[in-house]
């Protein structure tokens, strides 16, 4: 048996290795996407905190209100993180490259 010659790949100091050529499997072509959104509904469904809760929820939009939370900032992060999350995605359903 002769080892075959393929080239590897290391990220990361050499913690992450990949074999030139592979792609990424389909299962976490799914996932990214899915994660990706589920982290922006989750930040744009809790940006002001739990106002919906019994128990905190006055408590809560009594501290947003004495705080005066931005709003806008909370669309900017929520816009970063969809363009970020655009990008990942188009980088995992890339072809690899070498």
């Amino acid at each position: 048996m002769e080892p075959k010659d393929t080239k590897i790949k290391e990220y990361a100091g050499g913690w992450m290795t990949e074999r030139v050529g592979t792609q990424v499997p389909g299962f976490l072509k799914l996932a990214i996407p899915v994660i990706a959104l589920c982290c922006a509904a989750y930040l744009l469904i809790y940006m002001n905190g739990d106002v919906n809760q019994p128990d905190r929820g006055p408590l809560v939009r009594a501290m947003n209100a004495a705080t005066e939370a931005s709003a806008g900032l909370m669309y900017a992060v929520e816009a970063t993180m969809i363009v970020f999350g655009v990008i990942v995605v188009l980088f995992a359903l890339a072809k690899p490259h070498d």
